[in-house]
């Protein structure tokens, strides 16, 4: 990865509210090694302007008199969910120039630069950039991602002709008949094609108008407004046309050479069809080569949950997250099932977009989902409607316990079963059976992410507690007690069901071997149901690992043997055989020893690296669990290993058990 950080130190004199007031911005700038201030400018400072605005000519009065250098900020190419007019959302990163700006090709700038003269053939980069490239098209991402790529197109064989908002400083003066000329031009050359003229998002939010009304200049071509992944809408045109948007330059990622009318950045290096070509672009580049420069090389991103410059894979993941929260939840859900402590952070999580509505009945729920036009969402196996959205715990869960009220930072919500339930395939099933076709680039970042894990010790609760060393004289086998009455051991444990069963049967199987027994935490905590007779460890079990946390129990074992356990799933991930003698989730893809049946959809093989993209990446959704803002596993797990330097005390967790028994007893 590319080192963003910088150790130079500028004041730099903006005269802009948006820079001067927006902390966001000046964050960024901060942590790129410019202190904004105002004033007038000395002998080593800069003056910072937004683009071409409405209020850039202060900054550079103001530099023309002083002989100050203008830095100029935009915003970087993959922006937000939504326009900036549209919500206020802020960038994910900034353009920073200090020779012009990438969209006026009347005077060189940075990116220009980059461009023409940078070598831009370090393998790794090139590498790098075509993999980014494979993760925009995977979640189907744009400068904007406001859209549903479930939403279907016209069949192929239209032209697409971009249309942009009026006045934006990017057409450099561009207006209604030049983008009628592009219609005109697609309809010359595709005499048999439909013509789609696409709207900005802002027109269509109603806060700045496009170039076309009613009367448009052909009659084959129509406004299409719907709001489709550029992706789709690529895959089926014959032909882009475009002034200056940034849908052309995405287009050519789409694998398209669009017609471009304007000087646009990615205009002039044999990418695109230029109807004006610029007499300083004369070099020929890849895709590869163009990305890396617009994308990996030029932008200065910007994570905000850590507060630090980051690379644009981190800044990919992070718009994943926050586009898949708007497209699912754009609708509004009914939920039903949900105890009252939970609401709070489930309003959090699901009700961003529309307020979280609660039924007391599926009746109700079904009802009101039907008049406002709303999915509904139950916990668990709560009884329901069809087509009810069913909500459990994600797998990296919190830093405690669920049974003790502690709320979750991840949760997964399925629309087909439950990932603990093997007689109905679920989302998950569906996941890991396709994860022998995730691009490379998601593949790389599940290898990423697994070691991230390992190295913070995180599990699915994160308790403290570490074990005794245990002596390898013998085989050391991992037993892992469950809440006996919990749905994945309900409905996925075949003969083996209590947790004095799997004591019995592993002993049974390995007579020489050493048995370590670990109790679920939320058992013994005494919140939940699954207490083995002390007598019965002693007999069965050469060591009672009491209080001892997942990841130092993993450390100390050569096998696990589980009914359904999530701890399996950990073992996978860190390299320890799994025998399981239910069906649990992991279980059924070859990667364990399955001593029990597992259900005929999971026909398998899966590597490791696909059953935790699903699991870990594709399956649950993450969010902060102050604000219920999305978060990307990469920043869950960030978030999560911050937690683990901040212990339980005895204390809290006892006053946690307490309100936990107050709230059963209420019915809560």
């Amino acid at each position: 990865m590319i080192d963003k950080t910088t150790s130079e130190s500028r004041r730099l004199c903006v005269y802009t509210g948006g820079l001067l007031m927006r902390h966001h911005m000046r964050r960024i700038l901060a942590l790129k090694g410019w202190d904004v201030a105002t004033g007038v400018p000395g002998a080593d400072d800069w003056v910072g302007i937004w683009g071409r605005s409405p209020t850039a000519w202060r900054g550079e009065a103001v530099a023309g008199w002083t002989q100050a250098p203008i830095l100029t900020v935009e915003d970087a190419f993959l922006r937000s969910v939504h326009p900036g007019r549209v919500r206020g959302e802020l960038p994910l990163g900034l353009c920073l120039d200090k020779s012009g700006v990438h969209f006026d090709a009347s005077a060189t700038s940075d990116l220009e630069t980059l461009l023409r003269t940078s070598g831009l053939d370090d393998t790794q980069l090139l590498n790098r950039a075509k993999r980014a490239i494979e993760q925009l098209r995977y979640w189907h991402l744009s400068k904007y991602s406001a859209f549903d790529p479930t939403l279907e197109v016209p069949p192929p064989g239209y032209v697409v002709v971009i249309d942009q908002t009026r006045g934006d400083a990017a057409l450099q003066g561009a207006g209604p008949s030049d983008f009628a000329e592009m219609v005109v031009a697609a309809a010359d050359e595709h005499p048999a094609a439909q013509i789609l003229i696409k709207t900005h998002p802002e027109t269509n939010a109603g806060k700045r108008p496009g170039h076309f009304d009613e009367d448009l200049p052909v009659d084959r071509a129509r406004i299409f407004d719907a709001p489709v992944s550029p992706w789709t809408l690529f895959e089926g045109a014959v032909g882009v046309y475009t002034h200056s948007s940034m849908l052309g330059f995405e287009a050519i990622f789409a694998d398209h050479k669009p017609r471009v009318f304007g000087q646009p950045f990615y205009a002039g290096w044999g990418l695109t069809a230029d109807e004006t070509p610029h007499p300083r672009r004369q070099r020929p580049l890849t895709r590869a080569q163009l990305f890396a420069a617009a994308m990996i090389l030029y932008p200065t991103w910007y994570d905000p949950v850590e507060d630090r410059l980051c690379d644009v894979e981190d800044v990919i993941a992070a718009m994943a997250a926050r586009s898949r929260a708007w497209r699912e939840d754009r609708h509004g859900y009914v939920a039903l099932g949900m105890r009252r402590w939970k609401r709070a952070y489930l309003r959090r999580a699901f009700g961003q977009e529309k307020r979280l509505i609660f039924a007391s009945s599926p009746d109700r729920a079904a009802k009101r989902a039907e008049r406002d036009k709303r999915r509904v969402l139950a916990w668990g196996r709560t009884p329901a409607p069809e087509g009810t959205i069913r909500v459990e715990d994600g797998f990296l869960r919190s830093r405690g316990l669920g049974a003790a009220l502690v709320p979750p930072l991840s949760l997964v919500a399925d629309s087909t079963g439950l990932y603990y339930d093997p007689s109905i395939p679920s989302d998950l099933d569906r996941l890991v059976a396709n994860s022998g076709n995730l691009p490379l680039a998601e593949i790389e970042r599940s290898r990423r992410l697994i070691p991230r894990l390992l190295a913070g010790n995180l599990s699915k609760y994160n308790i403290d507690g570490d074990c005794r060393h245990i002596p390898p004289d013998r085989r050391r086998l991992l037993v892992v007690g469950q809440v006996e009455d919990d749905a994945s051991v309900v409905l996925g444990a075949k003969d083996v069901r209590t947790n004095a069963d799997l004591l019995h049967f592993v002993r049974l199987a390995n007579p020489d071997a050493h048995i370590l027994w670990k109790p679920h935490p939320d058992v013994e905590a005494g919140l939940r149901k699954g207490v083995v007779d002390p007598e019965l460890i002693a007999e069965l079990a050469d060591f009672s690992l009491d209080g001892v946390s997942a990841a130092a129990a993993l450390a100390n074992c050569d096998e696990v043997w589980t009914i359904t356990s999530t701890l399996g799933f950990e073992a996978l991930l860190r390299g320890v055989p799994v025998v399981c003698v239910g069906a649990p989730f992991y279980a059924g893809w070859g990667l364990t020893r399955d001593i029990a049946p597992q259900p005929a959809h999971r026909s398998g093989p899966a590597t490791l690296e696909g059953l935790a993209h699903a699991c870990l990446i594709g399956y649950p959704r993450y969010f902060d669990p102050g604000t219920g803002a999305p978060l990307s596993p990469e920043q869950a797990v960030t978030s999560l290993t911050r937690q683990m330097s901040a212990p339980i005390t005895a204390s809290r967790h006892s006053g946690i058990q307490r309100l936990y028994q107050l709230v059963r007893r209420s019915g809560g």
